[in-house]
């Protein structure tokens, strides 16, 4: 009796240690490393990092100035998921990048806007001017969708109808408030912004043409989605919760995007007007994918030479088992 006692003793700590050992890794995040943008209409996708415990895992956002900076993290291994413009995911996949689309969340945030000392009311009376866009996003193939509609001509050298200014997305601010510019495609919150500050004035929302509303790409690697199957639904489950937390309470995005994300540099009007420009949402259709794609063709934007075809690299059936699995 003595000696099983002893035995038992002695072997209570082995068993405890051996379960402080095993616990730990049992119930550890999963990491992921999220690459996004700061925009109003991403506030969905950086507020997947709140709630990532609920799904186990740990997101690790890092913000890029444009959605063709994530390409060269992504080639480097550094980044899993990325959020960006269709326009930019479209062009990394035809370099090369192994990554494939699995979701959209965001609509619209793009609005043409120009100096207000020049009344200029549609982009017919764009012929002449200066227009500052920043390259590889919706408001660049949406402009030069416009630019076309309207039988204008452009190009980035003078000689044609309209000349192309290309910089950032805050710089075009900058540009059209010092009057470098005469007009500029911009994205939200940043063409809200300029007209709430009265140095710019709106000449449309450019969503009458075959595109429509853009939608913005959820990205992920090939890597991931193929190898790490279990942690890719739940970071799809992540983004749905988020995405659908977003739009049943408005007020939390708000304050979000407002407080967490701009450090409180965007007012509530920047924030209603720009949302009122935008829409967040969970889908993207193939068909989308492939007329953007044929878009950027046509306007040599990307300068692909091998455009990929949606269907090739499009992969919604995460996107589809998360959307079933959440509760709506």
């Amino acid at each position: 009796m003595k000696l099983k006692g002893l035995k038992a003793i002695l072997s209570f700590p082995m068993i405890a240690l051996a379960s402080a050992a095993i616990a730990p890794t049992a119930q550890a995040a999963d990491l992921v490393r999220l690459g996004n943008l700061k925009f109003a209409h991403y506030g969905a996708v950086a507020y997947m990092k709140e709630i990532a415990p609920k799904c186990n895992l740990k997101i690790e956002e890092r913000v890029f100035a444009k959605g063709l900076d994530i390409v060269p993290a992504i080639i480097a291994g550094e980044i899993d998921v990325s959020a960006s413009a269709l326009e930019a995911a479209i062009s990394g996949r035809a370099s090369g990048v192994p990554v494939y689309l699995v979701g959209g969340f965001a609509k619209g945030g793009v609005r043409i806007v120009g100096r207000p000392d020049l009344n200029i009311h549609s982009v017919a009376d764009l012929k002449g001017k200066k227009v500052g866009v920043t390259r590889g996003g919706p408001q660049e193939i949406l402009l030069f969708t416009e630019l076309a509609k309207n039988k204008l001509t452009w190009s980035d050298k003078p000689g044609k109808d309209v000349q192309i200014i290309y910089m950032g997305y805050p710089d075009l601010n900058q540009a059209l408030l010092a009057k470098e510019i005469d007009a500029m495609s911009q994205s939200e919150p940043y063409a809200t912004q300029a007209m709430h500050k009265k140095y710019g004035a709106e000449i449309m929302k450019p969503y009458d043409t075959p595109l429509g509303e853009p939608v913005r790409a959820l990205v992920m690697t090939e890597k991931m989605y193929k190898e790490k199957r279990d942690v890719a639904a739940r970071f799809m489950q992540c983004f749905v919760m988020a995405t659908r937390q977003f739009i049943a309470d408005p007020k939390l995005a708000e304050k979000y995007v407002r407080e967490s994300m701009f450090k409180n540099q965007v007012t509530s009007d920047d924030y209603q007007d720009a949302m009122n420009n935008a829409s967040f949402t969970e889908n993207i259709t193939t068909e989308h994918v492939q007329q953007t794609t044929d878009y950027m063709v046509k306007y040599n934007i990307g300068r692909m030479a091998t455009p990929p075809a949606a269907k090739d690299w499009v992969k919604l059936d995460l996107l589809e088992a998360a959307q079933k699995s959440v509760s709506k």
